[in-house]
């Protein structure tokens, strides 16, 4: 695998994901963690935590709308 610029300039909408979903939970292996590290920029990470965020809240008002009707 090759570092170029290029590399680090091509982040998959997965990858962003994927690094928010596991610091949400709180699992991450090191090597994830580096290379998020190396090819995310913080723009991208906080652009997907308030999204995932967002999808947390609705889904839990969602369940607690389903329960209570």
């Amino acid at each position: 695998m090759s570092n170029s610029p290029a590399d680090k300039n091509h982040v998959s909408v997965w990858q962003i994901a994927k690094a928010v979903l596991s610091a949400f939970m709180g699992i991450r292996k090191k090597s994830d963690l580096e290379h998020d590290a190396a090819t995310l920029k913080p723009a991208h990470v906080i652009i997907g935590g308030i999204i995932g965020g967002l999808l947390f809240v609705i889904g839990v008002f969602s369940v607690v709308k389903l329960v209570i009707n």
